[in-house]
């Protein structure tokens, strides 16, 4: 749901891209989200302000609780969040949890997650990095609508497929397929945000 809520926030600041980065390191007991996008971006002090939840650029209501949740989660299993952002850069939004705190919360299903944002979003474009120790999942919607022709990302069909391929490559990377997972480009991308 976190994921979910910090990448409609990015959709709302005018991204056209979304990158998800989900990386998992298991002998660190480490989890990273990292979420970044095009869109407009914030100067310091409305990055500052973001984490309070009783602040939101939106019209429609008085409280923003995307940001501030995700932080107080990460710090509740032992992490952290940072928030790197330039006006009229994008933003880049990391979260680390402690995945051996009682009250860091299971990942959920990723693929359902993907699904959801390219049906309500089907004009943004969607890349998502799924990282396990040293094999790498990459997907992106640019890519899949670049082979679907005049066929739209949302028919069902594909979603469906979307949805069943996102779940295998995922489930290689934990090893439950037999089949080699793509290295591709792969890599430690939380390198320059400190361990938890």
């Amino acid at each position: 749901m976190h994921v979910l809520d910090i990448a409609q926030n990015s959709i709302s600041a005018g991204a056209s891209c979304v990158d998800i980065t989900i990386e998992e390191i298991p002998d660190r007991h480490s989890l990273y989200v990292i979420i970044s996008d095009n869109g407009k971006g914030m100067d310091s002090s409305e990055a500052e302000r973001s984490l309070d939840p009783f602040y939101t650029t939106r019209a429609t209501r008085r409280v923003g609780l995307g940001l501030p949740l995700f932080k107080a989660q990460a710090e509740a299993s032992g992490g952290r969040l940072k928030i790197d952002t330039v006006l009229g850069s994008g933003t880049t939004v990391m979260a680390c949890f402690d995945t051996s705190s009682i009250d860091c919360l299971p990942l959920g299903r990723m693929e359902d997650t993907m699904v959801t944002l390219i049906l309500c979003n089907p004009e943004v474009d969607f890349k998502y990095t799924h990282i396990y120790c040293d094999k790498c999942f990459e997907f992106s919607t640019q890519d899949i609508k670049g082979k679907l022709g005049c066929l739209p990302i949302t028919d069902l069909s594909v979603i469906g497929w979307i949805r069943i391929y996102i779940s295998e490559n995922i489930d290689k990377l934990y090893g439950g397929v037999a089949s080699e997972v793509d290295s591709g480009t792969g890599g430690n991308k939380t390198k320059d945000f400190a361990s938890c």
